[in-house]
């Protein structure tokens, strides 16, 4: 989830055209990511009984939510836009991208040299 919005909303201060179909086309594929979670979790989850709620730690989550989708890390702390960074700066924002990636600017430069 912070993928996708990391790279929807930095491409916008992007220079060249490119660069800013290049950054929507990853955010796409980043969607499709939470979409396939989505749906793994729709399906482990469709039909349960009470029983197999509580014995599988989903009570708390079902209460809020019933079996509704709902982005919370595994520790049941909701998505929130503090997960990513768009500072407007293409050269900043393309580092935090690599940085949340993890990988530094010297392994994309061995790769492309390889």
């Amino acid at each position: 989830m912070g993928a996708s919005l990391r790279y929807l909303s930095q491409k916008f201060t992007m220079v060249t055209t490119e660069a800013k179909a290049t950054l929507n086309d990853i955010a796409t594929e980043e969607f499709a990511h939470s979409e396939m979670m989505a749906t793994i979790f729709h399906q482990l989850t469709q039909g349960l009984t009470k029983d197999e709620i509580i014995n599988s730690g989903l009570d708390t989550y079902y209460v809020n939510h019933g079996l509704g989708v709902y982005p919370v890390s595994a520790s049941g702390v909701p998505f929130g836009a503090c997960a990513f960074q768009s500072k407007g700066d293409p050269i900043a924002d393309l580092y935090e991208d690599l940085a949340a990636d993890g990988t530094t600017a010297k392994e994309q430069r061995s790769r492309k040299a390889a």
